[in-house]
Parts: structure tokens; sequence; C-alpha cells
């Protein structure tokens, strides 16, 4: 395989290609999409245990007494209802109410946040939260991007895969929560009950010089009834999309405002935030595109990213923004947009042919 010396790699970079990985380029780096299968992989989450690679991800730390006056006015959500050792889902929006990103944003104390990014915004992010720190003698602003790795480990048996190596009871964080504290002999590691899979799950925040060692070291867990498996971005998408979780770049951009979404549930009109007004008076008149997510019965048909979405008379109503077969459900599944608002049976066109779609809620496994 030819490298790409214009992408990046990760600190595990040679731990990947030691485990055989099939390396794909993906947000800027160069990242392992699978290393023996995607549906082992994927499996493995739902029914036992895997762990990803991560790293890629942008870290920011903000401090300082502004800090959190300043996420209150960049994102969405509403981080005064969190408490230290919590985490936030939440977005950053522009002027016109369009989806700058998405982000979690972790509550270390009053005067401290840990904001993770997605890997292809971190530049972008950066210029948006510089340009909106009006008093800089209160606020210090930390890319940490480049000095620590995440490591995601997911599944059933994610707890009993890690707990060995802490003396914190993991059982005892609870969801969207953190802890910081000692992991496999490390100081200050923020153990988070976070994942993108929807599976039980926990994610390590850790220094670079400590990565390989403990993503070695997890990886030799195995028991009579399980072991942790590597997996790759693959199995990371289908698992996010069973879930019906938004992908930043397909089913999320500037484009697209969080009630355009589905994201009304973070976006928390009763307070003072950019674009405010604007995101108020679309959800008041309710004309906009709507987000849905669908499966299809048909067997052996799976929707993809820019397929076109068709109403009964083969006009176009919209577009599939992400697509894939479901494991678990043994269908396909997808999520897009219409621009047709009125109640209608739809279809999506593949291959030149029109494929009944039946819209769901989601999540569309429910673990």
């Amino acid at each position: 395989m030819k490298d790409n010396f214009n992408l990046k790699k990760t600190i595990l970079y040679e731990c990947h290609i030691k485990l055989k990985a099939k390396m794909t380029p993906y947000s800027g780096f160069l990242m392992p999409l699978q290393y023996t299968s995607s549906l082992k992989e994927h499996m493995s989450v739902r029914n036992s245990v895997g762990i990803f690679d991560v790293s890629h991800m942008g870290k920011f730390l903000l401090k300082g007494k502004e800090s959190q006056k300043l996420l209150q006015y960049l994102t969405t959500n509403d981080i005064s209802k969190i408490t230290y050792g919590q985490a936030q889902y939440s977005c950053f929006v522009n002027h016109l109410g369009g989806i700058i990103d998405d982000l979690i944003i972790y509550k270390i104390s009053e005067v401290e946040f840990l904001l993770i990014v997605n890997a292809s915004n971190i530049e972008k992010n950066k210029k948006w939260i510089y340009k909106n720190i009006k008093n800089k003698e209160n606020l210090k602003f930390l890319d940490l991007s480049q000095r620590d790795s995440i490591l995601s480990i997911q599944g059933p048996n994610s707890l009993k895969s890690i707990q060995k190596f802490t003396n914190i009871s993991l059982d005892k964080i609870p969801f969207y929560h953190f802890v910081i504290g000692k992991f496999a002999g490390v100081d200050e590691v923020l153990i988070s009950r976070t994942g993108y899979t929807g599976s039980k799950g926990f994610e390590l925040y850790i220094h670079n010089k400590y990565a390989e060692n403990i993503w070695n070291e997890i990886l030799k867990i195995k028991t009579n009834s399980f072991k942790v498996i590597p997996c790759g971005i693959a199995s990371r998408d289908s698992l996010r999309l069973e879930m019906g979780y938004r992908l930043y770049g397909q089913d999320i951009s500037e484009s697209i405002t969080p009630i355009e979404a589905g994201l009304s549930w973070i976006t928390k009109l009763e307070k003072k935030f950019i674009a405010r007004e604007i995101l108020k008076e679309q959800k008041k008149e309710g004309k906009y595109k709507k987000f849905l997510s669908f499966v299809i019965e048909e067997k052996g048909k799976i929707p993809r990213k820019g397929f076109l979405l068709k109403d009964k008379n083969n006009f176009v109503v919209g577009n599939v923004t992400s697509g894939s077969f479901s494991p678990i459900l043994k269908k396909g599944i997808g999520l897009g947009y219409l621009n047709d608002s009125e109640k209608n049976s739809y279809f999506v066109s593949i291959r030149g042919k029109n494929i009944p779609i039946r819209i769901v809620k989601l999540p569309f496994v429910k673990i």
C-alpha cells in the first residue's frame, strides 16, 4: 500500500499495521477500515466487546471563569444543566443556524471544559472559538488534538474487559458521565461512559505516550466467554447508523440546521445563543426539509449516500445521506431528508428502480 504523506496518523498507526488492518483515508487521517471483516467487528460490539482507536478526534480544553458563558453562547444545548463529571452532546451553529459541528462537552469543573469535535473540523472549530472570545484574559484555549489519544471500548462485555485496570467502580459511572483517575498505572486518565455505537461502553482519554501500552494490554484480554477484538471505522459507521447517530459531512453540515436534522432535543430555545431567533422562527413556521429514518423491507436492497427519494408520482422529494445494511435487522436502513412535507408513500431509487421504504422512529435497533 502506498503511503500518503498528506494524511495524518494516530500514535497507534504502527499497532494497526502489525494487526494487519486495512488502512484508508478518513477525515484527513490514515485510519483502520477493518482488521478482519466489518460484519465480524460489528457483531462483536453488539454481542461482546471491541476496541476502537478514535484518537483522530479533535480535543480542546477551555479554561477560565468566562468558559461556561462562552460555551452557552456558542452551543445550542444548555451547558448550565450539567454538573462536574458529566458530559453533554451539543452543536456549534453559525449565524444562520447551520451546524458548524456537533461535539461532546465534558464539564471538568465550573471553569474547565473538554470539547471533543470531529477530526475534519478541528481547524474550523478553532477559528470559530477564537473569533468569539471577547475577553482573552479570562479564557485559556488549548488544542490537545496531537497530544492525547482516545480509546473506545464498546459492547456488553466492555466493563468486564477493563475493570481490572482500575480501582474505580466502572459500574457506578452513569451514562454520559466520567471519572478522572488511575487506569493501568497511569494517573489522570479520563474514563467516560460514552461511545458512538449505542452499545454499552467506555472511552479513555490518555496521553499519547501511554496509548500503545494500554491498547496492547486491553487487546490481551481473553476469557472463556469472550475476548477483545480491534475494530475499524467501517463497523463504527454501521453501528452508529443502527442508532441513527448523525455523521458530520453527510447527515449534518453548515447548510442544515439542528431543527432540520431532528436535533431539537439539543436545541434549547429558551436560552440565548447564536442564531436562536432564526431557529425559533424556523421551528414555529415548520417550513423546512424534514429529517427521516427508514427501512427497506425488500431483501438485498441497500440505500447509499446520494440515492434519490421519490414519491408515488416519481417526483424527486429528497435524498439519502447515510445508508447501509443492518447486521442486526438484516435489512437496508437509511437516513435522509425530505423536501416534501405531505404525508405520502416514499421510495428510494436504486439502480433505476423505485424501492418502497418504511419510515420508522430511531433508533433502528434497541440495545
